[in-house]
């Protein structure tokens, strides 16, 4: 026992990961914290991936279900994908072995909103939780929980499965303490009440997380850093992407359709997003807040500079270098940063009454504003929608955003129409590449074409884009979105003959 594992009741329970891994069971369904490389389990997971190698050498099957928040791991998803371990997976993965599987028909995945992956669970839909395998700061006297560099949906897992696995990792820092606002007011209908969160700095729960002492089975300790990967510096396409979006965020303010100090901003994950968030530095609008579901480099910088008041989310995704500097300084940022459960972090109806300014990234857009942001040519996904569905569909303003091409120009990411559809253009308002910016609000399918076309694509293509436009007007069959349906699917069948779009 060591000061991280307070809980007197806990102290026969405590085992190397090796013994933990054995408590799961072949065919288990087990739910894994982790949300964007924030606060996975490392150590278990890896000896159950040992464990499920050694079990297929010997001719025995063994997979199992995998239930996480988001995105986790090479010590998690990354392992257990490699060993083959895993038989079905939601709600969002990253991993890149994990994705050959998915997309090779070996894994079955369920990309789901995140928002809704709690509810579901406790709806009885995805069936029973077996296990809980969590990643946690501390275990205090009492049995209850401080929770690590996410929260996901930690709370769901920990009251639904049967048992629980602790990892207590002595690498997350003990002032994590504090931080977290774990709320546990929510129900299913027909007892569901108002949340009561009326501002991103409410705190509205506890600052840990409730566990039965008597489900656990097993503690392990670790020591071992989350999955911190570093940020590209912002290229031309990236830093004029963010200019258009200042650009567009001073004109709704002077218009009086936004606050000086702006509204509630979410912000995806990536470099666009983060130099989006590195270009608030310097802009007049402040102070500044964010509800969203990470929190990047970016908005630690503005946290840092003061331009950023406060932030709200379920998990980091940060660089090494930012961790250090968060971990070496979490005392300062303690009370500026709140971690909620996903499904409060993500929570459309507070989405929608925040107002919040969702910033996400895509795969394409077509010109009528139809965003495809997990799947490449229609079947091969990417990763996932994760959370950018809560947001675009409820959110103040909704901005995707990409370069104008891709595959070293070959590709326009400004199409006909896009080859899958996560968000439909009733819930895109605002397009934006290197190239500039389309405001779609208020406009019919015809004009925001024109405007796509003549705004966001890349001068290679927007001939090309033109010419399609002006023969579907002609020959569609409707005109309210003129559109002709074999061409419009030629343009992905023509990289994939040739490997680029153009004509």
């Amino acid at each position: 026992m060591t000061s991280r594992i307070a809980c007197t009741a806990l102290a026969d329970r405590v085992m190397d990961a090796d013994a933990a891994a054995a408590l799961i069971a072949p065919g288990s369904v087990v739910g894994m914290s982790g949300f964007t490389g924030a606060g996975y389990p490392k150590a278990v997971p890896m000896a159950l991936a040992r464990r499920i190698e050694e079990a297929h050498a010997a001719g025995d099957p063994f997979t199992i279900k995998v239930w996480t928040g988001a995105s986790t791991g090479p010590e998690l998803d990354g392992a257990l994908a490699k060993a083959k371990g895993i038989d079905f997976r939601l709600p969002y993965n990253s991993d890149p072995i994990a994705r050959e599987q998915i997309n090779s028909g070996e894994m079955n995945y369920f990309d789901m909103h995140l928002s809704q992956v709690a509810p579901m669970a406790w709806q009885g839909f995805l069936g029973p939780l077996d296990t809980a395998l969590i990643e946690v700061t501390a275990i205090l006297p009492d049995g209850s929980l401080v929770p690590s560099s996410s929260i996901g949906n930690n709370k769901t897992w920990l009251d639904r499965a049967d048992k629980v696995i602790l990892e207590v990792n002595r690498w997350q820092n003990p002032a994590l303490e504090g931080m977290h606002d774990v709320y546990y007011g929510t129900a299913l209908p027909p007892h569901r009440v108002p949340i009561p969160l009326i501002r991103p700095d409410d705190r509205i729960g506890q600052p840990t997380l409730r566990c039965d002492p008597a489900k656990v089975v097993a503690v392990v300790e670790t020591d071992s850093p989350d999955r911190n990967q570093p940020f590209k510096a912002p290229d031309s396409a990236a830093k004029a992407i963010a200019g258009h979006l200042l650009d567009f965020f001073g004109h709704e303010v002077a218009m009086g359709r936004l606050p000086r100090s702006l509204l509630p901003i979410q912000s995806g994950v990536g470099n666009i997003a983060n130099a989006v968030l590195a270009g608030l530095l310097d802009s007049p609008f402040e102070p500044m807040t964010s509800y969203t579901e990470v929190l990047q480099d970016g908005m630690l910088d503005l946290l840092a500079a003061g331009k950023l008041r406060m932030a709200s989310a379920t998990a980091f995704s940060l660089s090494p270098e930012a961790a250090h500097a968060l971990n070496a300084d979490m005392a300062r940022f303690r009370d500026r940063i709140i971690l909620r459960p996903q499904e409060i972090s993500n929570h459309p109806e507070l989405v929608r009454r925040l107002g919040c300014i969702a910033m996400n990234g895509m795969v394409e857009a077509d010109i009528y504003g139809n965003v495809n942001s997990t799947h490449v040519m229609g079947s091969r996904i990417q990763n996932g929608i994760g959370g950018s569905g809560d947001f675009a569909r409820n959110a103040y303003i909704s901005i995707f955003m990409a370069p104008s091409t891709a595959k070293g120009g070959a590709i326009s990411t400004i199409v006909p129409q896009v080859s899958h559809v996560d968000h439909i253009d009733q819930d895109v308002q605002v397009v934006v590449t290197e190239q500039g910016l389309a405001d779609l609000r208020g406009l019919a399918p015809k004009q925001r074409a024109r405007l796509v076309i003549e705004k966001c694509v890349h001068p290679d293509f927007r001939g090309m884009l033109a010419d399609y436009y002006e023969r579907a007007l002609r020959n569609s069959y409707g005109k309210h979105s003129p559109s002709l349906l074999d061409e419009a699917l030629s343009w992905h069948q023509r990289f994939v003959r040739t490997g680029s779009m153009r004509a």
